[in-house]
């Protein structure tokens, strides 16, 4: 079914609800949401375009109402998203969705995208939509975490990572990964400055997004906490030989791993295991895997670091 043309005119006591509910509340809930934002917003959209799809429920009747739900819900949820991860989300937010503009629109996919509602990006709008026969059903849920997630990781965007990757590794790696190269340095003698840990992201984001082996992007939600974890497992191996204790241990791999720096990286086939490895070029320790087995067996990733020194 098209798009519906827009009602011509509203009846007198739904127009009265509109202006009291909606047009009385609009410039307050924009003021809202510029707030929690940290810029200004402002909420665009058009009640005679969103009551055609009315059904014998909440918007039939109260539809500015109706309309003030939708946006109460959704700064009420970004409010609450913001109180979790703060300045970056916000800046992701007003980055991703360049037109600082929130509206409230009918689901236009097919099949529909959601249950009764949700969100997405277009333009550089945050769109509040719902599913046709749907207007005013699970109105507080069109813009949760998990929608409002999906929606800014599949806007358009010139980065070089996804929304979900790029959030990832503020939250599961960046805050961490200081202890183990710490840990390192400790067991090699060195100071921390002088140890380099290279998670290569951008180029593993760019493998695991080109290669057929790897299936759906739950990847993307994993990519910083796998990559920390591989560094972690070194740092376990590490331990393990007694590179800490043991001088012959520790100048094998000063020897061996001469540029001080240990990397993570994806690679199209590996040398000496089947899931992932270790590996020394030109004075850097690698750890690695293929596309289809990245975040398989991680702990054994360093397993033969003795057989590579």
């Amino acid at each position: 079914m098209g798009r519906l043309p827009p009602a011509e005119k509203l009846p007198l006591a739904l127009r009265k609800n509109v202006r009291d509910d909606w047009d009385n509340n609009k410039a307050d809930l924009e003021k809202q949401l510029s707030e929690i934002l940290g810029t200004a917003w402002t909420i665009d959209l058009n009640p005679l375009a969103i009551w055609p799809y009315h059904n014998d429920g909440y918007a039939k009747e109260s539809l500015g109402s109706c309309i003030k739900a939708y946006i109460d819900g959704a700064i009420y949820q970004i409010k609450y998203i913001a109180g979790k991860y703060g300045d970056d989300f916000k800046n992701e937010v007003n980055t991703i969705c360049s037109a600082h503009i929130m509206t409230l629109d009918l689901e236009e996919a097919s099949p529909p995208r959601f249950s009764y509602g949700g969100c997405d990006v277009q333009d550089g709008k945050l769109r509040l939509l719902f599913v046709e026969s749907y207007l005013g059903s699970n109105i507080d849920y069109c813009c949760q975490e998990d929608s409002l997630t999906k929606a800014l990781n599949a806007a358009p965007s010139d980065a070089p990572m996804s929304y979900v990757v790029r959030a990832g590794i503020r939250t599961d790696y960046d805050p961490k990964i200081g202890a183990v190269r710490k840990q390192i340095a400790d067991l090699l003698g060195k100071p921390e400055d002088a140890v380099t840990l290279n998670p290569n992201f951008e180029a593993s984001f760019a493998k695991l997004t080109s290669d057929a082996s790897v299936g759906g992007d739950d990847w993307q939600t994993n990519l910083a906490d796998f990559t920390f974890r591989y560094f972690d497992a070194l740092a376990y191996q590490m331990k393990y030989l007694q590179v800490g204790e043991d001088e012959l241990v520790r100048e094998g791999v000063l020897e061996a791993v001469s540029t001080n720096e240990y990397a993570f990286r994806i690679v199209d086939a590996l040398k000496y295991d089947s899931y992932c490895e270790c590996d020394v070029e030109d004075g850097v320790l690698y750890l690695q895997c293929t596309p289809g087995n990245f975040g398989t067996n991680i702990d054994h990733v360093a397993q033969k670091l003795m057989d590579r020194l």
